[in-house]
Parts: structure tokens; sequence; C-alpha cells
């Protein structure tokens, strides 16, 4: 008999996710809490609860091992934010939540949420990166459409990429490898997201152009209307997230 433990170590989804352009805010609890999924309480660094505006891309994307035609490389923008699930012998999974995440096929939106209940939107997408890993790419760009306006993410990789300080806040930005969904029943799925630890290029000269109150919500529009508090540009690497097992 198969086990769901076994069942959720399949993979569901193989791809590559590349060069990262994460901006970090700092959030009031109080905003996050409602959002916070059962079995899970917010993940703080230094005290602060964080959330994160991703963009990326997404490269030789598999379901199930299949790649489907059309849909294996393109672009995704969320934010989202962190929690942890503490554990009976006292460790902790450390995950994300997103609050919503937008991607430009309406096929891919559908079986996110058909599979996981996740948050996804379909709209109209575009980049301005690379085609390949370069040592300087300079400046990155997600935009996509919506309410009749384009709205974008965008900052310039500073330097060389190096590896995640210990203790830093990219190092919690980006060592979370869990995802935390909760259900229309109100229960919780759990995820694995696996990939190495990736390196880091610094950032400068951050944007941020986007309809918060529509995509977010009102009690977002303050807190992500100021710089934020930290950003960089992760180099990415393979990712495999496996399939979902609800909580008890």
């Amino acid at each position: 008999m198969t086990t769901p433990d076994q069942v959720a170590r399949r993979p569901f989804l193989t791809a590559e996710w590349r060069y990262l352009v994460m901006l970090n805010y700092e959030i009031p609890p109080a905003v996050l809490e409602p959002l916070v999924p059962k079995h899970t309480v917010l993940d703080l660094f230094d005290g602060r609860a964080l959330a994160s505006i991703v963009g990326f891309r997404f490269l030789d994307t598999r379901v199930l091992g299949v790649p489907v035609p059309f849909h294996r490389d393109f672009d995704e923008v969320n934010l989202r934010f962190y929690v942890r699930r503490p554990m009976p012998d006292g460790s902790a999974r450390r995950g994300v939540v997103f609050v919503r995440e937008l991607v430009p096929r309406a096929a891919i939106a559908y079986t996110a949420r058909l599979c996981y209940n996740e948050p996804y939107t379909a709209l109209p997408m575009h980049s301005r990166v690379p085609p390949a890993l370069m040592p300087s790419p300079g400046r990155l760009m997600y935009g996509w459409f919506g309410n009749d306006q384009h709205q974008q993410v965008s900052v310039t990789a500073v330097g060389e990429p190096a590896p995640l300080v210990p203790g830093s806040e990219p190092e919690f930005i980006a060592e979370h490898y869990w995802g935390y969904t909760p259900q229309r029943d109100g229960s919780t799925v759990e995820y694995q997201v696996a990939h190495p630890s990736w390196r880091v290029w610094q950032a400068s000269d951050p944007s941020f152009d986007a309809d918060v109150r529509g995509l977010y919500g009102a009690a977002f529009e303050t807190p992500l209307s100021v710089p934020p508090r930290s950003m960089f540009v992760a180099e990415g690497s393979q990712v495999t997230v496996y399939r979902p097992t609800r909580l008890p």
C-alpha cells in the first residue's frame, strides 16, 4: 500500500527557476495573520514579518515528467510571506504562503488552483532578462498588464553572484523549502520544494509599479508603497515541487 508520505515524495513538477528578482518588505503582522494557514505561524526575521515581491523565469517545465507544449518557458511574479510549521520533535519546517501569483497562461493558473488551491491569476506578461545565465546580467524586469495599465518589478544586478551569507536576510528569504496553502474547507496542504542553495547578486535601483490594491488588497497598499528594506537577485537552479499532502 502506498502511504501519504510516499505519494507526497513523488515529484509533481520540475523546472528551472532563473533570475529571481526579490524585493523584500516589512509587513505589519496584523496584515498577514488572517492569511496564515492552520498548523503554521509567522516566521519572523529579527522579530519582523517580511513579504517579498518575486519575479522569475520558469524554464523547461514538466508536469509529472511530461513537457507541456507551449507551457515550458514562462514568467511568474508573486507576493509571498514566510511561515513555519512546528514539528512534534521540536524542529520546524520553514515555508512560504502566496498572496497572489501571476502567470501568462490560463492553463497554468487553472492547474495550480486545481491541484494546490494556489491563488494564481493569468495575465499578459513579458520580461527583459538575458537568455542564458551571465556573470553580470544588469537590469532585469518582469512586467504584466492588468486593469488597463502596464505594471512591473525591476532591479539592477550588481557585481558577481556569491553564496548566501549564513544568518543574513537574503538567506532567510531564500532558504524556505516548503509551501503551505489554505484550502476551501479550511484545511491546509503542505508541499516540499527542493533545490540547492542559490548564489545571489546584490541589487540596486528597485522599481515596483503595480495596482497593489487590485492585486493584493487594500491592507498591502501602505507597506508596499515604501522602498524595500532589502533586495537581491538569485541565480536560481533546477527545482522539484513535490505533490501536496493535506495536514490532519
